[in-house]
């Protein structure tokens, strides 16, 4: 039997596709263009986390796992003793712990700073010299003469001097050799000079400790300050103006380089001897502690090398100031200690009061030719009276 509709067949049509629009295949690329960026930023960032958690997790794991060498290494580095071979001051010490903190101290501080106040101090001194010149005699030289220093003076204080510089150099190459000088000389080069310098220094240590005594018991009288010397400062000894100040046998500034040559010298000379005495085999005193010092041969040298090194650096800034001072600086200055003797005129222009009584005394001396003539005057008035 037909329904009635099936009498009536319409057959069914497919649905019309709408055709996608611009804007909407554009949207879709970008949007799949920005997943793929996406997904290669963030896959391997996963795989990292995934392999950083991992890596965690086992660390833990072994940091759960204390290795019994360790805590044997904690405990020598913190200055338990054990055995060793070595006898003497230091028998069964494993570690010497300070021997870092000494090493960093003397090359990324001592070693990097200090001697810079060397090149500081020249630097001043060259452009004092360029501006302002050498001071120079203000009379013309006359001939006449005063003796300042006598034979030993001079003999204790160039041999000083000369050990003085041979130290500074070798020292300094000692302290800063590695950096400045294995450019230069490479190290097969420097590694000769480094062991003629300690060698030097070593030989020349103590002639140098012997003229720094000698040179305190014999000028200590001449050097104590009095109300001339702070006169002397104010009016700056004379070298920023064409005035000069009073002064006595030693001027303020002289004196002030006496009392560095003492403090410095004697430091430098004390820390120099507990440095070399344990490689001879001197043992260090109980009361070299108070200087201060901690007990113990290694501290105490690793100390005295701190204050040896920075003392010395600043010594030698200074001296530069008064081997300028005494050669290139002040015309006649250098006379004094390489004859002898001084000119009247120099005297009188740096040291009047001491020229005064010099001269009071009868201690100025003319020149040859003027006692021959004066030699011959006499006869010639004694021949006529007769």
């Amino acid at each position: 039997m037909q329904t009635p509709n099936d009498s009536l067949h319409i057959p069914v049509q497919d649905p019309v596709r709408k055709k996608m629009s611009p804007a909407r295949k554009r949207r879709i690329t970008t949007y799949s263009l920005l997943a793929i960026l996406g997904l290669a930023v963030l896959l391997p960032l996963a795989s990292y986390s995934i392999h950083w958690l991992g890596h965690e997790a086992v660390a833990q794991e072994a940091g759960s796992v204390v290795n019994p060498r360790s805590n044997t290494w904690r405990a020598v580095n913190g200055g338990i003793g054990g055995y060793t071979a070595v006898k003497g001051q230091e028998t069964d010490v494993l570690i010497a712990p300070g021997g870092i903190d000494w090493l960093v101290k003397r090359e990324a501080t001592i070693g990097k700073y200090a001697p810079w106040a060397i090149v500081v101090m020249a630097v001043i001194l060259l452009l004092y010299h360029l501006l302002h010149g050498r001071n120079k005699l203000d009379a013309p030289r006359s001939g006449r003469r005063i003796k300042r220093w006598n034979w030993f003076d001079r003999l204790v204080h160039w041999v000083t001097a000369i050990s003085f510089i041979a130290l500074a150099i070798t020292g300094v190459s000692m302290l800063i050799g590695r950096a400045v000088l294995i450019p230069l000389l490479g190290k097969a080069g420097f590694a000769m000079w480094a062991q003629a310098s300690t060698t030097i220094h070593h030989v020349l240590g103590p002639l140098f400790t012997v003229g720094i005594v000698l040179m305190i018991v014999m000028w200590i009288w001449h050097n104590f300050p009095n109300a001339t010397d702070i006169q002397w400062f104010k009016e700056g000894g004379g070298l920023f103006s064409k005035t000069h100040p009073s002064a006595g046998r030693m001027n303020g500034g002289e004196k002030v380089w006496f009392w560095v040559v003492t403090m410095a010298g004697l430091a430098v000379c004390v820390t120099g001897l507990i440095l070399v005495a344990p490689a001879y085999g001197i043992p260090i005193p109980a009361w070299a502690s108070f200087i201060p010092l901690v007990e113990g041969a290694r501290p105490q040298m690793q100390q005295a090398h701190m204050i040896h090194a920075v003392v010395s650096i600043g010594w030698t800034a200074i001296a530069l100031g008064h081997i300028y001072i005494g050669t290139a600086g002040t015309e006649g200055a250098f006379e004094g200690m390489s004859t002898g003797y001084v000119s009247t005129e120099w005297a009188k222009q740096h040291h009047d009061q001491w020229y005064a009584k010099a001269e009071a005394d009868g201690k100025v001396i003319e020149p040859a030719g003027s006692r021959r003539r004066a030699r011959r005057a006499e006869a010639q008035a004694h021949s006529t009276a007769s």
